[in-house]
């Protein structure tokens, strides 16, 4: 009879460059949002209209002092850039934190008790999924404004049904093991056993979402402030500075090709990441 058991192999993730490179990625982007204000050589709220639209350094004619040009508003674009990264990191961070906080709790109870408990959170989940995130997200911040605060908790709230069913499903699996039976017998509390035998054994499998979640974040993040329900200006969020470009796209198109790309390589690092923590702690059958 095969038994599936969980193995952490370090090596078979890190051994993939596309690991190494999201991992580059993410590390980066994470000293740009830790020291955004050690980093900026502007102010990237100043607005000086005499230097508008400056090209960056690539093009004829560039100013040395701004390496990426300036805005329509004359702001610095490297400045921005690095502060929209804080934005992006923190709007990432935070609603992955608030939704796995929802999505594991449920997830965990309604795979170790069972019954109607887990009926319940199925119900929960297969409600959850029947609504489309975008639309409510449009709606609550087009009601209620826009802030960093709302937006967080809207996004939190509507996006924690991939942790409650891998956390469901792995908890499943994990309370029929050997030493939860030997937790039960040896009169520990059910709270105990949560905190102290399930819960460290599914982690890796929540960690690897949590990953997906990020990414997922940043991007309806982005997508919102596009719309103009996102981040409230003067914040440099991504997708705000690309909602301010798209004016002038044609005729400055670097100044919505910079935070495009941007926004692009830190959603493929943290997908590449992800990638690779799979690899460390996938799964497979051992006899």
């Amino acid at each position: 009879m095969n038994v599936a058991t969980v193995t952490a192999s370090p090596r078979r993730g890190w051994r993939s460059l596309a690991t190494w490179f999201g991992a580059a990625i993410v590390g980066i982007a994470a000293i740009c949002a830790l020291f955004a204000p050690l980093l900026v050589p502007y102010d990237p709220f100043a607005q000086d209209l005499g230097k508008r639209l400056l090209v960056p350094f690539w093009m004829e004619g560039h100013v040395p002092g701004h390496i990426l040009g300036t805005d329509q508003l004359g702001r610095d674009y490297l400045s921005r850039l690095i502060w929209g990264c804080r934005i992006s990191m923190l709007i990432g961070v935070t609603v992955t934190i608030v939704s796995g906080l929802i999505g594991i709790t449920l997830g965990v109870l309604g795979g170790f008790i069972g019954g109607r408990v887990d009926d319940a959170v199925l119900f929960a989940i297969t409600t959850r999924l029947s609504i489309p995130v975008v639309l409510v997200a449009l709606a609550v911040v087009g009601l209620l404004g826009s802030s960093m605060t709302l937006l967080v908790l809207t996004l939190g709230l509507l996006l924690w049904d991939r942790f409650a069913v891998v956390a469901r499903s792995t908890t499943m699996q994990v309370r029929h093991l050997d030493f939860v039976a030997a937790a039960w017998c040896a009169g520990c509390s059910r709270f105990r056993i949560l905190a102290r035998e399930v819960l460290p054994n599914i982690a890796s499998h929540l960690v690897v979402v949590a990953t997906l979640e990020v990414a997922l974040a940043i991007l309806l993040e982005a997508a919102l402030s596009f719309l103009g329900l996102g981040v409230p200006p003067p914040l440099p969020s991504w997708g705000l500075m690309i909602a301010e470009a798209k004016d002038y796209m044609f005729f400055s198109p670097w100044v919505i090709v910079i935070p495009g790309v941007a926004l692009f390589v830190l959603v493929l690092g943290i997908n590449l990441l992800g990638d690779g923590l799979r690899d460390m702690f996938g799964t497979r059958s051992d006899p």
